[in-house]
């Protein structure tokens, strides 16, 4: 989509002021989850004043509590939680923001590749057709990258993830909350059930081993899951786990399919206000059948 005329779109919807309707009224007593990835210190500036605003901003472990103790009434009004998926370096360069406007995020990692030097799998430059390879079996993924040369427990000369220093040091801000995204980022219900388990499971214990973290959570990767993978999370003593369905959150939601929202780490003030709402997630739906688009920064993965 051309970059004026999305922004024009974005300016269209928001200032019909069903966002502003939408987030009075039917988020008002419900619990919104929003998900990031590489969202840049200039950017996440604007992002978190904005939404520190409009919305009052809670830890999915505050969620959690409210659930456990059948209280969801005393989360405050238009409750917000904000995560990041993969564990990029870049997350590092939000603490002073994070820090700035006292808000708490949660942020998924994937434990084979935080604290190394190997490349996320959807960044390899020789890739031509993401959605190809999130198509097919894992072992066919995993043949087709290695045919393009991709080898996922190969070192690169750059640092993609975040190292154990910089989780330690965000985690001391008592802001920022580690959580799971499997090892290696896999598509779950394209894997075998040994390899779904094998990302469930030892992602968990390699977090809590090796980072010091105290994992509850999991993050599908892509969002994508399947009742299986729903079954293993559980079984591997996870709290919950977060979804790119779309949609709010409340007392009723399956803590193991919890609703997200997806954010564009490039979008400007009105597109921003107009997803947070869900406004564009349902639209899309409604009019043309599609997914809301759960992206990157630079649309690969």
């Amino acid at each position: 989509m051309n970059q004026i005329y999305r922004k024009l779109i974005f300016l269209i919807l928001r200032a019909t002021l069903i966002p502003y309707l939408v987030r009075e009224v039917m988020q008002r007593h419900k619990v919104t989850i929003v998900a990031y990835h590489n969202l840049d210190p200039r950017r996440a500036d604007i992002h978190f004043n904005v939404l520190k605003r409009a919305y009052n901003i809670i830890s999915l472990r505050d969620y959690l509590r409210a659930r456990d103790s059948e209280r969801l009434f005393i989360l405050p009004q238009k409750a917000l939680i904000i995560t990041f998926d993969d564990g990029s370096k870049d997350n590092y360069l939000l603490k002073p923001i994070i820090e700035k406007y006292k808000i708490p995020i949660t942020i998924f990692l994937c434990s084979g590749i935080i604290g190394t030097n190997r490349q996320f799998w959807w960044n390899y430059d020789e890739i031509s057709n993401i959605n190809r390879l999130k198509a097919v079996t894992d072992n066919e993924r995993i043949d087709i990258l290695a045919n393009l040369g991709f080898n996922e427990s190969k070192e690169i000369g750059t640092r993609e993830a975040l190292n154990k220093n910089e989780i330690e040091e965000l985690a001391s801000t008592g802001l920022v909350d580690f959580q799971c995204h499997t090892v290696t980022h896999p598509c779950l219900p394209k894997c075998s059930e040994e390899k779904a388990s094998f990302e469930i499971f030892n992602s968990k214990k390699q977090l809590e081993s090796n980072f010091n973290c105290k994992v509850y959570a999991i993050s599908y990767p892509n969002g994508d899951y399947s009742d299986r993978d729903v079954e293993l999370v559980m079984l591997a003593g996870y709290e919950c786990a977060l979804t790119v369905d779309p949609g709010f959150n409340d007392e009723k939601t399956n803590l193991f399919k919890l609703r997200r929202f997806g954010l564009s780490d490039s979008s400007d003030v009105d597109e921003l206000l107009v997803k947070t709402c869900g406004f564009w997630a349902f639209s899309k739906r409604f009019f043309m059948g599609q997914d809301y688009g759960y992206q990157r920064t630079g649309g690969k993965s």
